[in-house]
């Protein structure tokens, strides 16, 4: 019986990956990956098998359940797998299903944190998700639920925002802070693909962010508060 090791890929760019997962990564004999983790990425464990389970919003995609009984079937052959997922696992990466499924099948399994996508998202666009004086709270949210759950329509009560998978949702995230009485002119910073060769950031308001996104085609980051406001140094 082997190991299996979560390691997370980070926002998208293959060198964002924390020396521990490279490593790990390139010991692997198997590894289980993200629709949205990248070639360059896969390149840094040749050696491997690898296994493509990703998900991606309107698309096929892998069941939970599938993904889950291939981690424990892999894990009784192979010394090391890896499942790697994009950013950190333990963030909207449905950690805890794969997590269960190990322990209950005895295998040994480790977690390697990875870069969020919020916190790469920030750093590109040079805007801090706090701000002292403006912005000490912040919120990770995403309106994306199990199939069988309703979606909802309560939002964090917090400063600073940020809403993963967010493209989608956009329309009716906007429409529900104008309702509760945010203001027309809050700042909103959307990023695509962050951290890869075609990131693109748009810097609206959350009057704009209620037309909805309609010509993002990658993952989606939504950012929303008084913190993203530009500085008089930025241009």
């Amino acid at each position: 019986m082997g190991k299996v090791v979560l390691i997370g890929a980070g926002p998208g760019a293959a060198d964002l990956i924390t020396v521990r997962g490279a490593r790990l990564l390139a010991l692997a004999e198997v590894v289980l990956h993200d629709a949205l983790v990248s070639q360059d990425m896969l390149d840094l464990c040749p050696q491997a098998i690898k296994v493509p389970v990703g998900k991606r919003f309107g698309k096929r995609s892998t069941a939970q359940a599938a993904i889950n009984q291939q981690l424990v079937e892999y894990g009784l052959k192979h010394a090391l797998v890896v499942r790697l997922k994009g950013g950190d696992p333990m963030l909207f990466g449905r950690a805890d299903e794969e997590l269960a499924a190990l322990e209950q099948a005895n295998i040994e399994v480790e977690v390697v944190p990875g870069i969020s996508t919020a916190f790469a998202a920030a750093a590109a666009t040079l805007q801090p998700l706090t701000k002292r004086g403006c912005a000490r709270s912040v919120a990770f949210f995403t309106s994306s639920s199990a199939p069988e759950l309703p979606e909802t329509t309560q939002l964090p009560d917090c400063d600073t925002l940020v809403q993963y998978m967010g493209g989608q949702k956009a329309l009716q995230t906007a429409e529900i802070l104008l309702a509760q009485g945010r203001s027309p002119n809050l700042p909103v910073v959307i990023i695509e693909n962050c951290s890869l060769p075609n990131q693109r950031i748009q810097r609206l308001k959350l009057a704009d962010l209620q037309q909805g996104l309609e010509h993002c085609h990658g993952p989606v980051l939504v950012m929303i508060g008084e913190a993203f406001a530009a500085r008089n140094s930025l241009s």
